[in-house]
């Protein structure tokens, strides 16, 4: 009898908690997403996956021993997975639209208004019971605004560890919901006329333009906010290997195999962090209704300031270009794309938004290492 108790109390059905069940159902439901609904496959996928496995009771899969404690603590905790992930952006993206119009810069730096004001917004909430936000975890709850994965989870790591999944669920979530959060909001901060400006075809950008590009972002980034040279630097790599044209081998490798080799590892890391005991707390909550927010005011700075640039010019500007400045690559300008041909179908913006799209992942990657020099040192 004492060796069928022993059996018994090994199996995983004997030690299940409800938290745990209830977790590996967010995993399915993460992965259900992914496959059926097509938000985010390629990290919701392994965040799904990971969360199952951390959940299985007794096997410890997450623990600091087992492999995906050992992978997260490897790739997340040293911040090593998503500054290679940035590397993978930087390659991936074409800087010239950007380039071809620098104004565009300031949509981008707009759409981070979300992320310091849900940091005000996440200090608040410590006045509803239930709700224990230090500084730095406000910190890292508010660059979810940014709709950077990467950046979500580097600053989060670095800043509140213990709420890294939240965060990062948080993100991947309303990244994947972008399509039907920005819409109504760009629509209801604009005039149809606004939506149907044409926009002027942008001028040709040379390759010395582009292979001098990463240089003066890279110089403007050490000279000006050191903290954020880890994602600004590995962005900026990425995309001179892109630009060099005398290494495409290493462009091809940031683009496919590095790239996606860290994405599998880097959800599953993410998934090892939540486990019933990490997740399900009335913190949690709070992160999701704060991301929720911090995205929707992202979006709307940008369309406002959109806006001004749209009067400042003339009328040269279409205004749905700046919900692009949240750093959601390439999605976001997709989606400023399809709201303008909702008005005029011969309107094609999505070279346009790629500008403020791109000024966006720098913006975030600087807003974090603002609040890494203010809130981490």
């Amino acid at each position: 009898m004492d060796k069928l108790e022993t059996l018994w109390l090994s199996m995983g059905i004997a030690n299940m908690e409800w938290g745990q069940a209830l977790m590996m159902s967010v995993g399915v439901l993460l992965i259900y997403l992914a496959i059926a609904k097509k938000f985010e496959p390629l990290l919701l996928l392994p965040i799904g996956f990971g969360a199952i496995l951390s959940n299985i009771p007794v096997a410890g899969i997450a623990g600091p021993d087992g492999l995906l404690g050992m992978i997260y603590s490897i790739g997340i905790e040293t911040g090593v997975f998503p500054l290679l992930i940035f590397m993978g952006v930087g390659a991936l993206t074409d800087f010239s639209a950007l380039i071809a119009r620098p104004s565009t810069l300031l949509l981008g730096a707009a759409a981070q208004f979300g992320i310091f004001a849900t940091l005000i917004g996440a200090i608040a909430l410590n006045l509803v019971p239930g709700f224990d936000f230090t500084l730095a975890d406000a910190s890292a709850i508010a660059i979810i605004g940014g709709a950077d994965g990467p950046t979500a989870i580097f600053l989060a790591s670095r800043l509140a560890p213990d709420l890294l999944g939240a965060i990062a669920v948080a993100a991947y979530s309303y990244m994947a919901l972008v399509p039907i959060i920005q819409p109504p909001i760009m629509r209801a901060l604009t005039t149809k006329e606004e939506r149907a400006v044409v926009m002027q075809q942008m001028r040709p950008v040379s390759r010395l333009e582009r292979i001098t590009f990463p240089f003066v972002v890279l110089i403007l980034c050490a000279l000006l906010l050191p903290s954020a040279a880890p994602l600004i630097g590995m962005l900026t790599l990425g995309n001179l290997l892109r630009e060099a044209g005398v290494v495409e081998r290493l462009s091809r490798a940031a683009q496919n195999e590095i790239i996606n080799v860290v994405t599998i590892l880097l959800g599953l890391a993410v998934g090892s962090k939540l486990s019933a005991e990490k997740f399900l707390q009335t913190e949690t909550l709070g992160i999701l209704v704060l991301g929720a927010l911090a995205f929707c005011i992202g979006t709307a700075a940008g369309v406002i300031m959109g806006k001004i640039m749209h009067r400042v010019t003339g009328g040269k500007i279409n205004p749905l270009i700046g919900a692009a400045g949240v750093s959601a690559v390439p999605m976001a300008a997709r989606v400023v794309n399809k709201v303008g041909q909702e008005t005029d179908h011969h309107n094609f913006l999505i070279m346009h938004a790629m500008g403020p799209n791109v000024a966006g992942v720098i913006g975030s990657a600087v807003a974090a290492g603002v609040l890494l020099a203010l809130v981490g040192g």
